[in-house]
């Protein structure tokens, strides 16, 4: 194992012909077919168990009967599972599980991946690969508004992995709110495992996907997808409020209830609509973000998305613009697991077709068919972005005294006074003013929030792309220390 020696150095694990980073729906799939394909593979995850967000698995000693009622596409995991299983006794796969990895650096023709290992970090690994495949997956869009920071406020993701990881409830009457179709499963997951929702609360508008009736035509399966999930919540007795939002939380140390208002086009409160909803928990997302730390850090360039989001550059063969990387998932975008999937093999395929120096026996066809898919999804996702991305009248939500960065307890009169009487003209001198996304999770929850609130209030404009930091993670000083030690 690539764990440090016992002075506390990081041992140098050899040399792989590729590293993949993520061991979701893109990075396994993208492990299993680059080793069945005779490549020497080293898949690096943060998490003890392969899947990602998407395939959280209850603990064993939970005892879950049946896992997979929680999941979608349950069986393409399964299948990946057997065929990582399959190839780590082969040792065709290196598979470091809590292996989270920090920064990368270009060593000669290889890359070095730097990572910590474990839950206290005691223990670190130099991973070095001649090509790289990041599948870092995303993280969670959250707006703030009065109220937010209370107990029983949760990501609508962070309660569908509560549910799937831990078997948990984050309370019995649970109002689900933001914008994006998670929004459906996870309100029918919640209802499944016995909560009761009474509403679930769509700042867009449904309606706005008959606009590309074209998307819809070649990606039948998303509607019939959305009606299934309609048909389950109408079953459950779950209200669907569409161009309404969640304007304000409400309890004494607790939440006791929220209230809804409706939203206009630009998802402004309509004066005098806020109706209250009792509940004991909320579930809140606007969306998901890309992690693209490692990405940035390397050089890859991005693209803005239709969701306000960015991602990274990719070509048809899951290149970034720089030469030696792929990206493959949501790190090129949202778009869900059937791409992610898609995406993964994809770039496996073009990695073994550059490493071997031709197509892999008999997959011209299949690299043909996966293109087509790949595009078709892609289109479906950028369709969803656009319905989806929030309206700039979100800004009226949050009042002067509403917590923007919950870290560093910035408030959005803070953000507003740093632009409008500190002059602050650009979003990192808002930082630099208020030290707001400057806390643990270094932006990850506030970051979106804070440049489109500075930006809002003569900040300039929204950040043109993600910042370039060397750390993708809080990692101690002696890794840092690690790096100028011989190896």
């Amino acid at each position: 194992m690539p764990h440090s020696t016992a002075e506390g150095r990081p041992r140098d694990t050899g040399r792989a012909e590729l590293a993949v980073v993520g061991a979701g729906p893109a990075g396994l799939a993208a492990a299993v077919t680059a080793a069945a394909h005779g490549l020497d593979v080293v898949l690096l995850d943060a998490a003890a168990a392969p899947g990602g967000q998407y395939y959280r698995n209850p603990a064993d000693g939970l005892g879950a009967a049946r896992p997979q009622v929680l999941h979608h596409h349950w069986s393409a995991f399964t299948g990946l599972s057997a065929r990582l299983a399959a190839h780590r006794d082969t040792g065709a796969i290196r598979h470091l599980a809590g292996h989270q990895v920090w920064t990368v650096e270009r060593t000669g023709d290889d890359w070095t991946l730097h990572a910590v290992v474990g839950a206290d970090e005691a223990a670190r690994a130099a991973v070095r690969a001649r090509r790289l495949l990041l599948a870092t997956g995303a993280h969670e869009r959250q707006l703030p508004f009065p109220g937010w920071t209370l107990p029983g406020v949760v990501g609508a993701a962070g309660a569908q992995a509560m549910l799937k990881s831990g078997l948990v409830l984050p309370g019995r009457r649970i109002v689900v709110a933001g914008s994006g179709p998670l929004l459906q499963a996870v309100a029918a997951s919640l209802t499944r495992a016995g909560a009761r929702v009474p509403a679930l609360v769509e700042a867009a508008g449904y309606g706005a996907y008959a606009r590309s009736p074209r998307v819809l035509a070649v990606n039948p399966a998303k509607a019939v997808e959305a009606v299934r999930f309609g048909a389950a919540l109408a079953r459950a007795g779950v209200r669907v409020l569409s161009r309404r939002a969640v304007t304000e939380v409400h309890g004494d140390g607790r939440v006791e209830a929220v209230t809804v208002s409706r939203v206009d086009r630009r998802w402004r409160p309509v004066a005098g609509t806020g109706r209250r909803i009792a509940c004991d928990a909320l579930a809140v997302g606007h969306g998901l973000v890309p992690q693209l730390e490692l990405a940035v850090a390397t050089g890859c360039e991005t693209r803005p998305g239709t969701d306000g989001t960015h991602a990274v550059v990719l070509d048809e063969q899951l290149r970034t613009t720089v030469p030696g990387i792929w990206a493959a998932g949501e790190t090129g975008g949202v778009g869900g697991v059937e791409l992610a999937l898609c995406e993964g093999e994809l770039a496996a395929l073009s990695i073994v077709r550059e490493t071997r120096g031709g197509s892999p026996a008999g997959a011209g066809r299949g690299v043909a068919a996966l293109r087509r898919t790949r595009r078709r999804l892609r289109a479906f996702a950028d369709l969803m972005g656009t319905v989806h991305r929030p309206g700039d009248g979100w800004h009226e939500w949050p009042a002067d005294d509403t917590e923007v960065c919950r870290c560093e307890e910035v408030s959005a009169g803070r953000i507003r006074a740093a632009c409008e009487e500190l002059g602050a003209r650009d979003p990192r001198t808002v930082k630099l003013f208020t030290r707001a996304g400057m806390g643990w999770c270094q932006g990850r929850t506030c970051g979106f929030a804070v440049g489109e609130l500075a930006a809002a209030h003569g900040g300039g404009t929204a950040p043109a792309g993600p910042d370039r930091r060397p750390l993708a993670c809080p990692v101690k000083l002696s890794a840092l220390a690690d790096l100028s030690d011989p190896q």
